[in-house]
């Protein structure tokens, strides 16, 4: 199947690692041109960026940080002045929110926390999908995929700021679908449930794994392929009139 991203630029904010690698693979495998993004661990980003090309100028790693109100832009900046533009954008970088204990209510929780949750995962995903939308709508063509979380919908104990901060994602992705669809730009969400990631797999526990498979209607955790494969259809040239709609990854939950 021709997915129509060959030669195309794809950027995967968050992509040195977990689901956001798997998404710049799968992208790569197609043939396009792949910029991963990182904020800590520029070496394993190079690493990831070697593999997927970057001896061919296939693949190449950017710094960038979701709270840092002038980052998105410079990464945006850095691919187009590399290789003339961003054709797709998955948006899957995120600020991730502290593990509360049981005893911590949410009315407990203060600004210094909650704030930066909402600015980074929200505001810092806002200014990264404006900084490739002129772009997009001057070539007449572009896919934006942003991606969600279960816990938007699904709900999760201690989990409300950075539940609210991913639904506003859907909320976001809907109405842009109206604002970019006439420019060839379409905008979905992928929404993951679980996924079995290394990091989930290092740091969740065996017995929070094996609860997660129960509430499963298929009785298994998604690979991160799997939810990379959802990312490439809608982010591709395969993906002729799909906008405004969340593509949840989750076993049927």
């Amino acid at each position: 199947m021709d997915w129509g991203v060959r030669d195309r630029t794809v950027l995967v904010t968050g992509g040195s690692k977990g689901i956001g690698l798997a998404v710049a693979r799968a992208f790569a495998a197609e043939g396009a041109r792949v910029a991963l993004t990182w904020r800590s661990d520029e070496e394993g980003a190079a690493r990831a960026a070697e593999e997927l090309g970057a001896a061919d100028g296939r693949a190449c790693h950017v710094r960038y940080a979701l709270d840092e109100p002038d980052s998105p832009r410079a990464a945006v900046d850095e691919v187009t002045s590399r290789w003339g533009g961003v054709d797709v954008l998955v948006a899957n970088a995120l600020v991730r929110p502290r593990r509360r204990t049981p005893g911590e209510r949410f009315e407990d929780l203060s600004p210094d926390e909650w704030v930066p949750l909402l600015e980074g995962n929200v505001s810092g995903t806002v200014r990264t999908v404006q900084a490739v939308l002129p772009g997009m709508r001057k070539r007449g063509w572009g896919r934006v995929v942003l991606v969600s979380s279960h816990v938007a919908v699904d709900g999760k104990p201690r989990q409300e700021i950075y539940g609210a901060a991913k639904m506003s994602l859907h909320g976001l992705t809907r109405s842009l679908a109206w604002d970019a669809g006439r420019d060839g730009v379409l905008v979905n969400v992928v929404s993951p449930g679980l996924t079995l990631t290394e990091g989930v797999r290092t740091v969740l526990p065996a017995e929070v794994r094996d609860e997660e498979r129960r509430l499963t209607p298929t009785g298994r955790l998604s690979e991160p392929e799997e939810v990379a494969a959802a990312a490439l259809f809608l982010g591709s040239g395969a993906n002729g009139n799909i906008s405004g709609q969340v593509l949840t990854v989750a076993g049927g939950r």
